[in-house]
């Protein structure tokens, strides 16, 4: 049986093996996938944010819209307040809602080459108009328009503030102005609009008033050339005048009568004074008759006259109250006129607002932190999970 001897061959102290054995890494390493999470979009922020990122400058305004004079709120008024809203609330919401619709836009286009101001800056191409993605029309227009204009409401001071962005502090305030401009037409529209509304129905009610006193003063003008007297009341009067009279001079006439014949039975005078009594008499039935008991009596015609009389006085009095009415309507409608009142004008600001770069670079360098952070937490979450 062969015998096996072992050799102790000496290498060399511990420590000088282990100083050969070890591989020196002067960092230490870095994951994949932080690189491609973390680092490489913060770099990406930063080359854009500090060599691409064209200056923008703000132009800001701040306006209110008011009346002139503001009379008690009415119950709709009433009913805003309870939920948080007045009526010039409102009014100044019409206004937003202007600059920021279409219209707005439109009306925007007409005073300045508004593509020709969005899209500046060659070099920026995430903040210019039209960016990669978007399309030169006008719906691309319009979301570029909404990126650069911005309104809002204070509804503690009751003040509104336009924010217009630009790359020259020039456009942003012609911008500025040429909105501020638009609101203002705007709500004179409204007025205008208000102001017809509100005389229009108090036009019409003075037309039908004024055209039934007229209709009334025909009537009445045809009545009097028919019956070819002015008032039948007047005449009447007159009528019962002359009755009295015909009656006194008969009963005078009666009593020279009597006395002759008592005087003088057989004087020829009697026949004489009976027969002017007869007269008399029947003058007196036909004046009578001129007044009451015939067709074509005085009468009826007087019922007809004051009816006539009293439809022109109503409709008299009806022209009186819709011209008051319109009167009051058109001096409410004056005092509830709208009025744009611009508090701060809109200036040319001498410093760029936008972009803000380093606070930008930290938002892309946390949220990108944080999804590694998240992702790192799910992946070993779901691995503890395999070994388990």
């Amino acid at each position: 049986m062969a015998t096996m001897k072992n050799k102790i061959e000496y290498l060399g102290r511990v420590d000088e093996i282990t100083a050969r054995t070890r591989k020196v890494r002067p960092f230490p390493r870095v994951p994949l996938s932080f690189l491609i999470v973390v680092v490489l979009p913060t770099v990406v922020a930063f080359i854009y944010y500090m060599f691409i990122a064209a200056p923008q400058y703000v132009s800001e305004a701040r306006f209110i819209v008011r009346a002139p004079a503001q009379d008690q709120p009415s119950s709709f008024d009433m009913a805003l307040q309870g939920v948080g809203l007045s009526s010039n609330q409102t009014d100044v919401f019409a206004v937003h809602e202007y600059i920021d619709s279409r219209d707005g836009l439109a009306e925007l286009s007409r005073r300045v080459n508004l593509p020709a101001i969005l899209g500046r800056s060659k070099r920026d191409f995430l903040a210019r108009y039209p960016m990669p993605w978007e399309a030169q029309s006008q719906e691309g227009l319009f979301k570029a328009y909404g990126r650069f204009v911005t309104v809002g409401y204070d509804s503690t001071k009751g003040i509104s503030t336009l924010r217009v962005r630009a790359f020259d502090p020039k456009d942003a305030q012609r911008m500025s102005l040429a909105l501020l401009d638009g609101g203002e037409r705007l709500i004179n529209r409204l007025n205008d609009r208000a102001y017809r509304d509100a005389l229009q129905e108090a036009g019409v009610v003075v037309a039908e008033a004024e055209a039934r006193l007229s209709g009334s003063q025909n009537a009445l003008a045809t009545f009097r050339n028919r019956e070819q007297f002015i008032d039948p009341g007047r005449t009447a009067l007159e009528g019962t005048s002359l009755i009295g009279d015909l009656m006194g001079q008969a009963a005078t006439l009666r009593a020279e009568r009597s006395q002759l014949v008592e005087q003088v039975p057989n004087s020829p005078q009697i026949l004489i004074l009976e027969a002017r009594i007869r007269a008399y008499e029947q003058q007196i039935e036909v004046e009578r008759a001129k007044l009451a008991g015939a067709a074509t009596s005085l009468a009826p015609k007087i019922g007809v006259y004051e009816r006539l009389v009293l439809d022109r006085e109503m409709a008299d009095r009806s022209v009186a109250q819709a011209r008051s009415a319109y009167e009051s309507a058109e001096r409410q409608a004056r005092n509830q006129r709208l009025y744009l009142q611009r508090i701060v004008e809109p200036g040319a600001p001498d410093s760029s607002t936008y972009p803000h770069r380093w606070l930008a670079l930290l938002a892309v360098f946390a949220t990108a932190l944080a999804a590694y952070g998240l992702g790192w937490l799910i992946v070993a979450s779901v691995s503890e999970h395999r070994q388990g």
